[in-house]
């Protein structure tokens, strides 16, 4: 969907906002929208991160009762 959105589409896309939220508001909407996507990353990497400790760690058992 965002691959066929050129320079035009995002032009007007930035118009828009601009219209609606005005110069004040914008650097306040930029760092909303910057903390909330530094929060998804960092959820995403921690959930991972869980999982593949979650798969790991059952992985290491066998091989230690194996090597026993």
């Amino acid at each position: 969907m965002l691959q066929n959105l050129g320079l035009p589409g995002i032009l007007m896309i930035l118009v828009v906002v601009l219209i609606i939220f005005g110069p004040s508001k914008l650097p306040e909407l930029g760092r909303a929208v910057g903390r909330t996507l530094h929060e998804f990353k960092s959820s995403a990497k921690e959930l991972v991160s869980d999982t593949k400790d979650d798969v790991i760690e059952p992985e290491k058992q066998e091989l230690m009762k194996s090597k026993s």
